[in-house]
């Protein structure tokens, strides 16, 4: 097996071609999973303190994903958002990470709006991104420094012409978050008094590959969830998008740090000055 981290252009898989077929297939059979029994009856639960949910979609689809991978990957380790992780061999450099279902809580309201993401980390960095949206049937891959691809090929995105209209954002922030935190307020109102619409998915993977695609013009988070950010920040990375700490520093999606260094500001190059000064102005310091 191939621990290397370098990859090629070509169909954008390099070094990884294998274990991105894996990825896409699984994802996409979750998907197919996933649209079946949407909007359906399923079971729902409660998932911890903070009024987050899992449903039996979630558990369905993530052992089948963790199932696939295992099954042509039995050394690597596993870890997934339901619980459903796998140890690998020992001395294991290579992490996947499942979010099998991210949109819980838009699938349980009936909203078309959420995606199936996996990420492949070496030595705790990412090096390989997948997210399917089953609703269109779309999905989304890229490899570290080989590039982005969507359905109509390599992922770059547009430049904003001059005197555009205010930007279009997205908005997330970790579960964790206690609610009346007041960096969360401060962000939101400077978001809102500065773009033209912020979204608020409950999706973080499809927020990604909606800025990946170019569709949306930037995307800010705080203290993201771990588990959907390397394949999310991978994905936009690679098609030209920059991502940058609150602060303005180089941001890395490096597995294994505290929520507290998972806060991000990512947008078009052109975009990213002025969304940093308004995160800067929210948040002084």
């Amino acid at each position: 097996m191939d621990d290397g981290v370098t990859a090629g252009e070509g169909d954008g898989a390099g070094a990884f071609a294998a274990e991105c077929r894996v990825a896409v297939g699984a994802a996409e059979e979750a998907g197919a999973l996933l649209r079946s029994r949407f909007p359906g009856a399923f079971r729902v639960d409660a998932k911890g303190a903070d009024g987050d949910v899992v449903t039996e979609l979630d558990l369905l689809a993530e052992e089948l994903v963790t199932r696939r991978i295992a099954e042509r990957f039995p050394a690597d380790r596993i870890r997934a958002e339901e619980g459903g992780d796998r140890a690998g061999g020992a001395g294991a450099r290579r992490t996947w990470l499942v979010d099998p279902l991210d949109g819980s809580n838009n699938v349980v309201i009936g909203l078309p709006a959420y995606v199936v993401g996996i990420a492949l980390c070496v030595d705790d960095e990412p090096v390989l991104g997948v997210v399917h949206d089953p609703v269109v049937g779309r999905t989304w891959r890229a490899v570290r420094g080989a590039g982005a691809y969507g359905p109509a090929g390599r992922l770059r995105a547009p430049v904003r012409p001059p005197g555009s209209a205010r930007p279009v954002l997205g908005w997330t922030q970790g579960h964790g978050v206690p609610a009346g935190d007041p960096v969360v307020r401060a962000l939101k109102d400077a978001l809102e008094s500065g773009a033209r619409r912020v979204l608020q998915l409950w999706a973080p993977l499809l927020t990604w590959s909606l800025l990946a695609g170019g569709l949306i013009d930037g995307f800010v988070g705080y203290r993201a969830e771990e588990i959907d950010l390397p394949a999310g920040c991978l994905l936009a990375t690679e098609a030209g998008i920059e991502v940058r700490t609150p602060a303005g520093a180089p941001f890395s999606a490096r597995i294994g740090r505290p929520d507290t260094a998972r806060s991000y500001v990512a947008g078009r190059p052109e975009v990213l000055p002025y969304l940093l000064d308004l995160v800067a102005r929210a948040v002084p310091g």
